[in-house]
């Protein structure tokens, strides 16, 4: 059912799909995965062409914190799975040449995740080569999905090091005690003669030719072993860098310190600003890509922002590609700290870090239906109002904080699981119908739990041989990840693949005015309408209590005659402007009207 639906919107698969570039940001469904952890193409890269034990070429399967051996032909020969699930569009953890391993002594870890970049312009050959990356992206766009790349400009790996810290981390050190203008704080000799800063006004190119010593704060240097390390060349070189220090992730360190030791880069500088430019213009002429996730997008500062995602909406214009999709990540449930980077970096969109608090309180049973319109209320606050929210990337869980069932359970301890499973079904209910465009973290189709954050919600999809992982107990399933996990039997993927096809086949569950219509604070009620132009009413009712719920929802009063796209709507309006539903617990209906003709 499906795939057939979907097929009716996108085209067979398999077939060309010349419009999918046709398709706007919010029509998109949205699979994030991590190469390392979904399938294993080629075991001949496992290693990446390096020699030597793990610390060496960052290779063991049985390690969480270490490459797996997932890459981009094992992506390409399981894009049925992803397209049956109703993906349109693929979003790749970063797939750069990484550092291998990284971490004191004792404590290393590998790149597998991607965000150690040393080389920007290369494949890692833990995932294969630029060509396996081209024949992934000329396969997805075959099939009409988009393929989006995550990016990072706010760092690189940690290479660079100070030597008044060589093996531990530098505390931040600010620019009021240590400006740039001296060396080794205010009451040091003085260097950088005629930089007058970095603020918005002075960041030229001529201010920036007079900072030639990046020892302001401490003394950086590139270990002789890594001076060529990075690619392009010119990132090997720290004055290209901030060098204050870790971030604390509070005040001016959140934008100049180095993430976690990441060696955080001069955004200010026109030099960087410009290299970045050129860094991601040629991924988009090279393989046509469709859009970028951009990660730490909070850490950068906003002229930067505000010359970079222009250029690349432009660049991918000049590729053919006239919906460029661009999102953000800012950590923060906050709308209105959300909003800003819309506003004042001018990103067209971010992450919505909100929604996903909103869900998960509500569902966990924290919070009442009230705070999911609370939510959408705010949508007032994004550049261009509820009309340019309908873009913003949805979410449930992640490869950051941890996964959606994993969230609930730790929320509500005594849940059972067959509670649990109906509660990430409703939740997915709710992610893939309401404004926004859903994105599905890769595993919780198949009922990855996970343990945690970070390497503890990064399960392998192949058979895996992490003994943290395969412990696990997943939701609506028996199996456990020690065996492949690409079911499409499986309950969850049955489910989201059946709301996935609702959603493609009915436009105004994409392109629809979202319009709350009814929340309780202890019923655990939720009711909505998407709306398009046309006076098409989809009307979606979520009843998130443990009891069942009925009543009487508002609609519009064009809004006669309804028919099911999910459970037991009633044929006719109770009355002009008034519909009456009933929901089992924790269930959920789509209803449509079509307009009956009469004057809005």
């Amino acid at each position: 059912m499906a795939l057939g639906l979907a097929a009716m919107l996108f085209g067979a698969p398999m077939a060309p799909a010349a419009n999918f570039r046709d398709r706007l940001a919010q029509d998109e469904l949205i699979y994030f995965v991590l190469p390392d952890r979904f399938e294993n193409g080629d075991a001949a890269n496992d290693r990446g062409g390096l020699k030597g034990d793990r610390l060496r070429t960052g290779f063991d399967p049985a390690a969480k914190g270490f490459y797996h051996g997932g890459d981009l032909k094992g992506l390409t020969a399981r894009l049925d799975y992803i397209q049956g699930l109703g993906a349109t569009a693929i979003w790749l953890g970063p797939i750069y040449k990484n550092k291998p391993v990284q971490g004191p002594p004792g404590q290393e870890s590998a790149g597998y995740h991607g965000y150690w970049i040393t080389d920007f312009t290369d494949v890692d050959p833990h995932f294969g080569t630029r060509a396996d990356l081209k024949a992934f992206v000329d396969a997805a766009h075959a099939r009409g999905v988009k393929v989006y790349l995550d990016i990072i400009t706010n760092h690189t790996a940690d290479v660079i090091r100070y030597r008044e810290c060589p093996t531990s981390a530098c505390a931040y050190r600010s620019l009021a005690d240590y400006p740039y203008s001296t060396r080794g704080g205010v009451k040091g000799p003085g260097i950088n003669a005629g930089f007058a800063g970095d603020d918005k006004a002075r960041q030229t190119a001529a201010n920036f030719a007079r900072l030639t010593q990046p020892d302001y704060a401490y003394a950086p240097y590139v270990p002789a072993a890594e001076a060529k390390v990075k690619k392009p060349e010119w990132l090997n070189d720290p004055i290209w860098y901030h060098n204050r220090g870790d971030t604390s992730f509070k005040g001016e360190s959140s934008t100049y310190g180095d993430f976690s030791g990441l060696d955080d880069l001069f955004t200010e500088n026109p030099r960087v600003m410009q290299g970045f430019i050129d860094i991601y213009g040629k991924w988009i002429d090279d393989f046509g890509i469709d859009g970028f996730r951009i990660d730490t997008a909070r850490h950068v500062n906003p002229e930067f922002w505000q010359a970079f995602v222009p250029a690349m909406i432009e660049r991918a214009k000049a590729r053919g590609i006239p919906n460029f999709h661009i999102f953000g990540e800012v950590a923060d449930p906050d709308p209105a700290t959300l909003a800003r980077f819309t506003r004042v970096d001018r990103y067209p969109a971010v992450l919505d870090f909100g929604f996903q608090s909103a869900v998960t309180e509500v569902l966990a049973g924290k919070a009442g239906t009230d705070r999911l319109a609370e939510l959408f209320q705010v949508d007032a606050l994004y550049e261009g109002g509820p009309v340019s929210a309908v873009q913003l990337p949805t979410f449930l869980g992640n490869h950051d904080m941890g996964r959606f069932a994993h969230l609930l359970r730790a929320a509500a301890p005594s849940l059972s699981n067959e509670d649990l499973f109906k509660r990430v079904t409703l939740g997915h209910a709710m992610l893939i119908f309401a404004r926004g465009a859903p994105v599905i973290y890769y595993g919780d189709e198949q009922g990855f739990t996970g343990d945690g954050g970070d390497q503890d919600a990064r399960e392998d999809m192949f058979a895996s041989k992490v003994a943290s992982y395969n412990d696990n107990k997943l939701i609506g399933t028996d199996k456990t990840t020690a065996t492949a996990s690409f079911d499409p039997a499986a309950p969850l993927y049955r489910a989201i693949s059946t709301m996935a096809a609702i959603r493609a086949a009915d436009p105004a569950l994409r392109r629809g005015e979202q319009i709350v219509r009814n929340y309780d604070e202890g019923q655990g009620l939720f009711a909505f309408s998407r709306q398009l132009a046309d006076g098409t009413e989809t009307l979606v009712v979520l009843n998130t209590s443990t009891k069942p719920v009925s009543g009487q929802i508002q609609v519009d009063a064009a809004s006669r005659s309804w028919r099911s796209l999910h459970g037991s709507c009633a044929p006719a309006a109770s009355a002009r402007g008034s519909y009456a539903v009933s929901l089992a617990p924790l269930d959920y209906l789509v209803c449509t009207a079509q307009p009956s003709g009469e004057a809005r």
